[in-house]
């Protein structure tokens, strides 16, 4: 009952992500889960000497970036475990900070230049732009506990995309040219094998998030927007 208490909204958006996630509602999260995923690949290319030659992040949650260069098993590796990370970082900066404008903006600010410098694609164009100004909006004009509400809706949905996705691409169709696909097939192992090892490390940071915030409250005080209404009028 504690635990329920200290975490009732957490609990309820993760309800509402998981009862929605077959609708149109979430397929925007999902877009957004994959565009990290194709620039984890790119920021590890980046990172290990190599170039982005571009990033394609398509409708239907499907999406490729092309580099050229860099260490070949970070870059495949980067994109399922990156975009996880996105995930979980996002979560602590609302739960762990009171700077969640400042992070929404740098998330936005990121997703630009991002946008503007490897993506391609008109429907990637307008999805990277648009939802990189939305969140400088919100970000500039908005209560910080909406930026907090919105990094915990990307931080819960991301971790709980990752690792549906690893185990319906690497596992349950292995035959699929995966990211695990590629990495068996350039050194050693199965799809299966990697997509397992991946799926481990993805349950395994997901379990060391949740502990970290088990012990305090994560509910945001509601009663601020109260006091806040009462000294505008």
């Amino acid at each position: 009952m504690t635990f329920l208490k200290a975490h009732w909204q957490l609990l309820v958006l993760t309800a509402l992500i998981l009862v929605l996630w077959s609708t149109d509602v979430i397929a925007p999260l999902k877009i957004l889960v994959v565009f990290f995923h194709e620039a984890s690949h790119a920021l590890a290319a980046i990172l290990t000497g190599g170039e982005v030659s571009s990033i394609h992040v398509h409708s239907n949650e499907s999406g490729a970036a092309w580099i050229r260069g860099g260490n070949r098993f970070l870059t495949l590796s980067a994109g399922y475990l990156g975009s996880l990370l996105f995930g979980v970082v996002f979560l602590w900066a609302a739960l762990k900070s009171s700077f969640d404008r400042w992070v929404l903006a740098a998330v936005g600010v990121l997703m630009l230049w991002i946008t503007l410098s490897y993506v391609v694609g008109g429907f990637a164009l307008f999805f990277g732009v648009g939802v990189a100004l939305a969140f400088g909006a919100i970000a500039w004009f908005l209560h910080n506990d909406v930026s907090d509400l919105v990094l915990r809706v990307i931080g819960l949905s991301s971790m709980l995309y990752v690792p549906l996705d690893i185990f319906s691409d690497t596992i349950a169709h292995a035959h699929l040219r995966s990211d695990a696909f590629m990495l068996g097939e350039e050194f050693f192992g199965s799809a299966r094998f990697w997509g397992a090892i991946w799926l481990c490390i993805a349950v395994g940071v997901i379990a060391l998030c949740l502990r970290g915030i088990a012990g305090h409250s994560t509910n945001i005080d509601l009663s601020r927007f109260r006091r806040t209404k009462m000294r505008r009028i």
